[in-house]
């Protein structure tokens, strides 16, 4: 599936299965597209329509969370202004495999933080470590 089909897969809500490496790539699409905040609101549209379409249940371990969500697409952010696009949303996956770990917000955020009904229902900042935006630069 090309990243357009997939992007329009998403949108239309026919996809079967929706893994984490999906939410890193359709971060990455969005924001290739569009600025930060117009992309956070994209994902999140697309995400609640998708766990509508699917009925999922909404409590503290499933269902949408406005916090996890944003957190991982201002990651994705932070990554492709450091590090570059790639050809695909699929080679940025290969070539950021950290960004493939979903523990990765660990390093962001505690557990009490993290898994709260505050924290689920609207964007709550990280209580470890700031989301900083940093280029290193060579001094050459």
């Amino acid at each position: 599936m090309t990243d357009d089909e997939f992007l329009a897969a998403f949108e239309a809500c026919r996809l079967d299965e929706f893994h984490h490496r999906d939410h890193v790539k359709v971060a990455y699409l969005y924001l290739r597209r569009h600025s930060l905040d117009e992309a956070i609101a994209k994902v999140r549209a697309g995400l609640q329509a998708l766990a509508a379409a699917w009925k999922a249940p909404d409590d503290l371990q499933r269902g949408y969370h406005e916090t996890m969500t944003q957190a991982w697409v201002r990651l994705v952010h932070l990554t492709l202004s450091e590090y570059g696009a790639a050809e695909s949303a699929e080679a940025f996956c290969e070539q950021q495999p950290q960004l493939m770990q979903k523990t990765h917000l660990q390093l962001f955020y505690s557990p009490e933080r993290l898994t709260t009904w505050e924290a689920k229902r609207e964007f709550v900042e990280p209580d470890l470590a700031p989301f900083l935006h940093r280029r290193v630069r060579s001094s050459t």
